[in-house]
């Protein structure tokens, strides 16, 4: 027990031991006036197939999502914003890395995904974070050998951990749930630093059958 001589109160600073509980926030107090507004970047070699493809990425940002989704032609920017109809304040997000998925390189039907799970996130490195020496030749064989003999070494792992990679020049995009985006990762970054691929494949396939066990 603490007394101030300013004004003569006497303050406890005894706690209750109890941790403080605080009703969750209802969706309508996390809305806002102001609209949101995202841009994703479109790359020049993934314009046409967006474009070829549009449809199919309006319906579900428009539909499913209640947002409102445009190209802007000259900057090459797909722009997303709220409208009043949009329920769920982290719809823009999930539209966000729905076509910035697609931008990467990912087909449709997985980037759908995005927008009907919660727990699948996208994930981006490059080989040079793994291994800064590489260049050249030898950076031309790390890349070889996470995509394998005609892919098989990069659908291996996407088959074992759930994931999907791109392999995009001497970047690496993984989309998938957190757990399974690190074994992705972690088996991709062995391959990069120059561990033979059977050893890769057995050290994958133990992890991710304790992960399926644990859960």
């Amino acid at each position: 027990v603490v007394s101030t001589q300013s004004t003569g109160r006497v303050v406890s600073t005894q706690s209750t031991g109890k941790k403080p509980s605080f009703p969750p926030i209802s969706a309508d107090k996390l809305k806002t006036d102001k609209s949101e507004f995202r841009k994703v970047p479109i790359p020049p070699h993934r314009y046409t197939p967006l474009k070829e493809n549009w449809m199919k990425i309006y319906t579900p940002v428009v539909e499913h999502l209640k947002l409102q989704i445009r190209i802007n032609v000259k900057t090459r920017n797909v722009e997303l914003k709220t409208s009043p109809e949009t329920a769920d304040v982290g719809s823009i997000q999930k539209a966000a890395d729905f076509v910035r998925a697609f931008a990467l390189g990912f087909d449709l039907e997985d980037c759908l995904a995005l927008i009907r799970l919660d727990d699948l996130f996208l994930e981006s490195f490059e080989i040079a974070d793994v291994k800064t020496t590489l260049k050249g030749d030898h950076l031309a064989r790390a890349i070889g050998r996470i995509a394998g003999k005609g892919g098989r070494t990069k659908y291996t792992i996407e088959n074992v951990t759930k994931t999907r990679i791109v392999l995009a020049d001497s970047k690496i995009h993984i989309l998938g749930s957190f757990q399974n985006m690190r074994i992705a990762r972690t088996a991709s970054c062995n391959l990069i630093l120059g561990s033979p691929p059977a050893k890769v494949y057995g050290k994958m396939r133990t992890v991710a059958s304790r992960m399926s066990e644990r859960f």
